[in-house]
């Protein structure tokens, strides 16, 4: 299964993933106008996008952006949505990392969502939901995330789903290099 000929609707208890929409800008706007979210969303490699948008507008034009990427082949967006409260809580950024260093092949996971679904539990339902099928989506020999060591909870929850802390950075195109990421392979 290619994800970007076919996206797929994943769901277990909590959690439904599927392909963002434009519907979804209202409930988008909650989680990137979160400061309280923000310094746990992975910004690398991203041309200075902080993935803070404080207004319908901002979020509409990230929504755009992310339709066209998606159809480009750049990479996924899919909307969390939290099944009992009915709302979309977050995103998840699915794409191949094509690169000359130790994360080559390598899929890149960027999960956000709103501060108040950075907790453990919520994270490993999450994570989990994904993790089984990245392979398949997106042909890659493994799977990398960034995890700051400041988010406690985060840490817990990659672990927890089986994730490992790399000691190689990820360059970035610019030949700036970042750390953070934890693997599965």
């Amino acid at each position: 299964m290619n994800i970007y000929e076919t996206c797929p609707i994943l769901e277990n208890e909590k959690f439904l993933l599927r392909l963002v929409e434009n519907e979804d800008c209202d409930d988008l706007l909650s989680v990137y106008s979160d400061k309280n979210a923000l310094p746990f969303f992975n910004s690398d490699n991203c041309d200075g996008d902080n993935f803070y948008y404080a207004t319908r507008e901002r979020m509409a034009e990230a929504l755009d952006f992310w339709d066209l990427s998606y159809k480009n082949g750049w990479f996924v967006r899919l909307a969390i949505i939290d099944k009992t409260a009915a709302n979309v809580i977050g995103t998840i950024e699915l794409c191949l990392r094509v690169s000359e260093d130790d994360f080559h092949n390598m899929g890149i996971l960027r999960v956000d969502v709103r501060s108040d679904y950075e907790k453990e539990e919520l994270l490993y339902d999450i994570v989990t939901l994904i993790t089984p099928h990245l392979s398949e989506m997106l042909g890659c020999k493994g799977i990398i995330t960034k995890v700051p060591i400041y988010a406690v909870e985060r840490i817990k929850a990659v672990q927890k789903a089986g994730f490992i802390k790399s000691e190689h950075l990820l360059i970035g195109k610019t030949g700036y290099a970042y750390d953070g990421y934890w693997t599965m392979n």
